[in-house]
């Protein structure tokens, strides 16, 4: 499975999976300009996309939906996720119960619910034809034991670490902002994030991908450093254990 992450962050995500003769997006949410111009960078023909996963309806990863339309793309989020995507046309709708697995062409995709403060979000566990698997769990304030089941065993982790409850503590942001991020529907922080990954790696080779930081209650450095020191503490190592990126 190959995976090329077109764009992360409050100012719009995209994540382009491509698997056998099969590629998929999961969020669209930067505009379709951009979107076209970035699967194009990295040899992918729009007009190849399979399907669009979202993760829920917050413009950060819907801004580009329009691109379903224009390439006959059909679209797929949970139920309660369509009372708030605006656009896409009828014939282009796939609606699914949060938690149900869905079969496309080489991917067997399990979807299962977050915690964000959206209708009906949800991260995906994502079976390539190959036996791999790549779980993207995106916005979310917590992340409880249903949704470490369907992550587990994955080769590939995509995970937020959005915030550094300090930098966030002291920044400018509205304290009724705050509190959002804060909250059990709001944004995973750095330690957070870092104990998830701790239950979740066996240390046999996974890559991690630390996405959609903060750019200003975050670090790079800071967030991979604080997912390090948590799976130090079980006696694992980067590179010969996993590997990591911050994006």
């Amino acid at each position: 499975m190959k995976i090329d992450i077109l764009a992360s962050g409050s100012g719009g995500n995209c994540i382009a999976l491509r698997s056998g003769e099969t590629t998929i997006l999961v969020d669209a949410g930067v505009a379709k300009t951009k979107i076209e111009k970035r699967l194009l960078e990295v040899g992918i023909r729009p007009d190849s996309i399979r399907a669009i996963f979202i993760t829920h309806a917050h413009s950060d990863h819907v801004k580009g939906i329009p691109l379903a339309n224009k390439y006959k793309i059909p679209v797929y989020a949970a139920e309660g996720e369509w009372k708030d995507i605006q656009g896409v046309e009828e014939d282009l709708q796939r609606s699914f119960k949060a938690g149900a697995d869905i079969n496309l062409d080489d991917y067997f995709i399990e979807s299962f619910k977050t915690h964000h403060d959206a209708m009906d979000p949800v991260g995906y566990a994502i079976h390539g034809h190959d036996g791999e698997k790549c779980s993207i769990c995106l916005d979310t304030g917590h992340v409880d034991q249903e949704m470490l089941s369907v992550m587990e065993f994955s080769n590939i982790y995509i995970v937020e670490a959005n915030h550094e409850p300090a930098m966030l503590e002291f920044s400018d942001y509205p304290n009724s902002v705050k509190a959002r991020i804060l909250s059990n529907v709001g944004h995973l922080s750095n330690e957070q994030t870092a104990e998830a990954l701790s239950k979740l790696l066996q240390g046999v080779g996974e890559q991690i991908y630390l996405t959609h930081l903060s750019s200003k209650n975050n670090l790079p450095e800071l967030a991979k450093m604080t997912v390090q020191r948590a799976l130090a503490k079980k006696g694992l190592k980067p590179i010969s254990n996993y590997n990591i990126e911050v994006i």
